[in-house]
């Protein structure tokens, strides 16, 4: 009971890499990450075993775009952009999120 539960709802990932690539611009993984994590006020946390997986399939979905480029600490990364087709998707989970996130209120609201 005393172990830390850190699970992020099936789909809420890809949620919260296209919003924040639309907030931040181009980004490496490490960055995604750590903006993850210090928004949601170090709540969630994303794991690379997460990430790069997730990564890869924005990417073939054409959500995302990669490119190499160089970190702040003078690093090779893959640095990754929203597509204008990723700009859809995100408008079109947030709307899915909402939607959740509504029905889960009602029922927790339900007396």
């Amino acid at each position: 009971m005393g172990t830390k539960r850190n699970d992020i709802l099936q789909g809420t990932l890809d949620l919260l890499i296209l919003r924040t690539l639309a907030s931040r611009g181009k980004l490496h993984g490490y960055a995604i990450t750590a903006h993850i994590h210090s928004v949601s006020n170090e709540l969630l946390r994303v794991e690379e075993g997460s990430l790069y997986p997730a990564l890869h399939r924005l990417e073939q979905e054409g959500w995302v775009r990669a490119e190499w480029g160089t970190t702040e600490k003078n690093r090779a990364a893959r640095f990754y952009s929203l597509t204008a087709k990723g700009h859809k998707q995100l408008h079109a989970e947030e709307a899915s999120w909402r939607r959740l996130t509504e029905g889960v209120d009602r029922v927790i609201r339900f007396a």
